[in-house]
């Protein structure tokens, strides 16, 4: 056997096929190096590489790591509507992989931010299906551009850190369909990463890991999935029941590798299930061979950190603006006297906690980039970045210092203490002692501006009056600092959109009645209506929308038009403009809003949104196109997507709530009809073509006398409509039941 040339399945022994569906130790697979299969390193992501300097004897430890580029976190990222900066990062990612020979990175995680308390926000994309898995693609094609796997995760319905090891999502198909699983599916469709990692948490009772459904059912046979699946680690319960439902890998090892093989010997496991799995996972070490195989390999660091750099441009979105208090003049000649406050500005919170720790390869404060460039400020702490009590000393400090400035740079926001993987946030609210110190700042100087950091919504209507301007930063990786500058001093234009809604109050957000849920399960009892898609429908006032960003530069958005380009499907064209004197980026936001529906809908939904550079003046034409699934929601009657015949809003804005205009498609559906029964209500035969026919015929032989009649008055029809037509003696007695069999008969040879 040639050496770069790995065997099939059938070169394998029973105890070799089984060995590979099981880590070599907790950050290797596992090789078989009498045949040539090496056990190449997989490692953690999602937002750069965290390679243990541990790594290498099996053992974890998240915060000693090989130097890395630490990238903005989904919670910024996502706020970027760029896919093509987000598949630059990936490439970026790639490249260190190739250095640290990692074969796999542990990324992106696409689940769905149900609600905004949940630990894991800060590396999860949007509360927005649509946009989670349009952006988050960037990542995985981004990555295995240069031939490194990525592993999708946690699939599936891995929403709250509470009680994450075990808890049972109890969800809905339509919601599972509509909302958890889209982002998923687009990924896999269009990207085929090479691995998905499952989730910890059971869905519906059944665990991840074992959930036949999930991982061979909907992922491989319906969406064609054709990588590997893994375990997060240690969610692997039973390693035989894992792999019969489809787990290529059970991460870290077990050691009961002897597991496999016995049941493979005693029936429990069929021998084509087993290699199937096994063959699984030398199909991905053949994947990542070439570039495994690249020696002394160095990436560029300044290349990436700018990559980073603009990364983190992007992920800032402009919440607030008053006065045009933004952008600051940089010239020391024009430059009015700025105070910075806040301990982030020289400690900066640049990424999350948990497994997803970075060593970055540089860190640039926010004090670093302005002494970089020259640029005066007075610098006060005012707290300390724990949950301690407030300090007076450094409050009375950073009073005093507001006091001699003509405008305050206020750094507040979430120390890593308040919001981790491992647990959830209990509140919205940002530590008492810096919203009190803003209130003595803002007393003192009325020029404010705050720059949150946060891995995930804080409120803000509550001290916002204290502000002039408003930046959500997010956290911004390792160049946040440059960033900042660059927007802040006006060097750029801010053109970061909200990827996840601000609510007023925590208790407005649907899912509060269930969350994080009790004794073992949580119900997602709000359904589809997650988010926006709930704020939306049901006019709930919150402080800022789904989609919502400031610039500096002013759009006008015209000639939005939507053309039918199938029996379901259309494009829409809009022309943007920018009417100031400033270049700038705008995105563009497609929703799609139904008619009357068979379900409850709602309002409107992400369907379609692209980024436009813009200079002053300069307009541009964009096209969106909308496919099938874009007008469709999944119907549990037909176990399948349903696009119903009728009119459809098509509305293009700037965020959810600022739609500059709408225009309307009609859709002939998909022409799905449900087979009619006696328990089909007769409003229901009358609804169906088929069923219409033979409605009129039941009327034409009650007037010829060969029926009973019908009873027209309001009322009783109103009964009538409602019921299974095998209910129809109740209302007519024997001549009901001749009326429901002749209907059944008729039927049969309609449809025979």
């Amino acid at each position: 056997m040639s050496e770069s040339t790995y065997p099939s399945v059938k070169d394998l022994t029973l105890e070799e096929k089984a060995s590979l569906t099981s880590g070599g130790d907790a950050w290797h697979l596992q090789g078989v190096e009498a045949k040539g299969i090496p056990g190449y390193m997989i490692t953690d992501g999602p937002h750069g590489l965290r390679k243990s300097l541990a790594s290498s004897t099996g053992e974890t430890d998240l915060d000693n790591s090989v130097p890395a580029t630490c990238f903005p976190p989904a919670a910024g990222l996502s706020s970027s509507w760029n896919p093509e900066l987000i598949h630059k990062v990936g490439e970026a990612m790639a490249e260190e992989c190739i250095q640290e020979k990692v074969a796999v990175i542990l990324g992106p995680g696409v689940n769905i931010k149900r609600n905004p308390l949940g630990g894991r926000c800060f590396e999860y994309w949007s509360e927005d299906p649509y946009l989670a898995g349009h952006e988050a693609v960037g990542i995985v094609a981004g990555v295995q551009s240069k031939g490194v796997g990525t592993s999708l995760k946690h699939f599936a319905a891995n929403n709250q850190e509470t009680d994450r090891l075990r808890v049972d999502a109890r969800i809905s198909q339509r919601a599972l369909r509509e909302i958890y699983l889209p982002a998923f599916e687009h990924i896999v469709k269009t990207a085929q990463p090479w691995t998905i990692m499952c989730s910890y948490n059971r869905i519906n009772g059944v665990h991840s890991a074992q959930n036949h459904w999930l991982l061979t059912d909907v992922l491989r046979d319906e969406w064609g999935f054709e990588g590997i699946v893994m375990s997060d680690w240690g969610a692997d319960h039973d390693r035989v029941a894992s792999l019969n439902a489809g787990l290529n890998l059970e991460m870290p090892p077990s050691y009961t590798d002897d597991q496999i093989v016995y049941a493979a010997r005693d029936g429990r496991i069929a021998p084509a299930q087993l290699d199937r799995m096994a063959q699984g996972m030398i199909n991905l070490i053949n994947k990542a061979r070439a570039a495994m195989s690249i020696d002394g390999y160095r990436f560029d660091v300044d290349a990436h950190d700018e990559v980073a750099h603009q990364a983190a441009i992007e992920s800032i979105v402009l919440l607030k603006n008053d006065d045009a208090i933004l952008p600051l003049n940089a010239d020391p000649a024009a430059a009015r006297k700025i105070a910075v406050i806040g301990e982030f500005a020289r400690t900066p919170r640049y990424q999350g906690g948990g497994s997803s720790h970075i060593t970055p390869t540089k860190m640039t404060s926010f004090l670093d980039t302005l002494a970089e460039r020259g640029i005066k400020a007075d610098f006060a702490p005012g707290f300390t970045l724990d949950l301690e009590p407030a300090d007076p000393a450094l409050e009375s400090e950073a009073v005093e210092t507001a006091k001699n400035a003509d405008v305050v740079l206020m750094f507040l926001g979430l120390p890593e203490a308040a919001e981790s993987e491992g647990f959830d946030r209990d509140t919205l609210d940002m530590p008492a002692k810096q919203i009190a110190l803003l209130e003595q700042v803002a007393a003192a100087n009325q020029n404010v501006v705050v720059v949150l950091s946060n891995g995930s919504v804080v409120s803000v209507a509550p001290w916002a009056k204290n502000a002039k301007g408003i930046l959500e930063s997010w956290l911004l990786g390792q160049s946040g600092g440059p960033a900042l500058a660059d927007v802040i001093f006006g060097q750029v234009s801010p053109s970061g959109k909200l990827a996840q809604s601000i609510p007023l109050d925590i208790n407005d957000d649907p899912s509060m009645l269930n969350w994080p849920g009790e004794e073992g399960h949580v119900d997602y009892g709000e359904g589809v209506f997650v988010g926006y898609r709930y704020y939306d429908t049901y006019g709930k006032v919150v402080d800022y929308p789904f989609g919502y960003g400031l610039s500096y530069a002013t759009f006008e958005i015209a000639d939005v038009a939507a053309a039918k380009t199938g029996a379901n499907t259309a494009t829409v064209t809009a022309t943007v403009t920018n009417t100031s004197d400033v270049d700038a980026a705008e995105t563009v936001q497609v929703y799609v809003a139904p008619g009357k529906a068979d379900v409850a809908r709602p309002k409107h939904e992400l369907k379609g949104f692209t980024k436009v550079f813009l200079k002053a003046g300069e307009s541009k034409t964009v096209t969106i196109d909308l496919d099938e699934r874009a007008f469709a929601y999944w119907s549990e009657k037909y176990n399948d997507w349903h696009v119903e015949a009728g009119e459809y809003a098509i509305e293009v804005g700037v965020s959810s709530r600022d739609i500059a205009d709408t225009v309307a498609v009609a859709l002939d559906g998909d022409g799905k009809t449900q087979p009619l029964t006696e328990w089909s209500t007769y409003g229901e035969w009358e609804a169906d073509p088929a069923g219409a026919e033979i409605v009129a015929a039941v009327a034409a032989a009650g007037e010829a006398g060969e029926l009973p009649k019908l009873p027209d008055n309001a009322m009783m029809r109103m009964f009538l409509n409602s019921m299974p037509i095998n209910s129809l003696p109740t209302l007519l007695g024997e001549g009901g039941k001749k009326i429901a069999q002749f209907m059944v008969d008729e039927y049969a040879k309609l449809t025979k």
